[in-house]
């Protein structure tokens, strides 16, 4: 029995290395470096600050039903990029996959804005709270706390190299920068003698 529990008790930390590890990759990646400018771009256009009058006064059931064929089609949008990803189409599941985010950020807009309505539905309330459980149980983990703790000293290091990287070689009076100018001057005056 004791080692039936052994690797029931390696396979969950398997499994919480796994969900921990799409989770950093899903907030820092896509959320912090592309989704995130995106929403909010999308907060501050004055389009939207009437679309927001208008949501404010749409009956509850309008806003659900448009909120979660939005939510749906993004996600769908997702699963297909993974599929092409598989599939050896990596270009084409990018692709998907980066066209998907802007209506994803659309979609975090609309439920930040019809949030009090959406949770008016007791259903979705529940799924709402059990979905910020699991966000929080993931975050209590030891295993995020250690990997959050890792990347942020790791990023911290990569912030170093570049500035050290930046100003030896992209610094205005840097040896690097004054010969890419000078390659740069002879390519325009060579082409300019033609």
């Amino acid at each position: 029995m004791n080692f039936l529990q052994k690797i029931a008790q390696r396979l969950l930390l398997i499994f919480q290395f796994v969900l921990v590890f799409l989770f950093i990759l899903f907030e820092e990646i896509i959320w912090e470096g592309i989704a995130k400018p995106i929403y909010e771009k999308i907060q501050s256009l004055k389009i939207l600050q009437k679309l927001k009058v208008q949501i404010a006064h749409s009956n509850r059931y309008v806003i659900l039903v448009l909120f979660l064929v939005l939510l749906l089609t993004v996600e769908a949008a997702g699963l297909l990029a993974g599929v092409f990803f598989v599939q050896g189409y990596i270009l084409f599941g990018l692709t998907l996959y980066m066209a998907k985010i802007p209506i994803a950020a659309f979609v975090f807009w609309l439920f930040k804005v019809s949030k009090r309505k959406l949770l008016s539905f007791n259903w979705f309330l529940w799924a709402y709270e059990k979905l910020m459980d699991g966000l929080a149980w993931l975050k209590n983990l030891d295993i995020y706390k250690t990997t959050v703790k890792y990347m942020s000293e790791f990023k911290s290091k990569i912030k170093k190299q570049w500035k050290t990287i930046k100003v030896k070689y992209f610094s205005k009076n840097s040896r690097f920068t004054e010969e890419l100018k000078s390659f740069y001057s002879y390519i325009k005056n060579f082409k300019n003698q033609k």
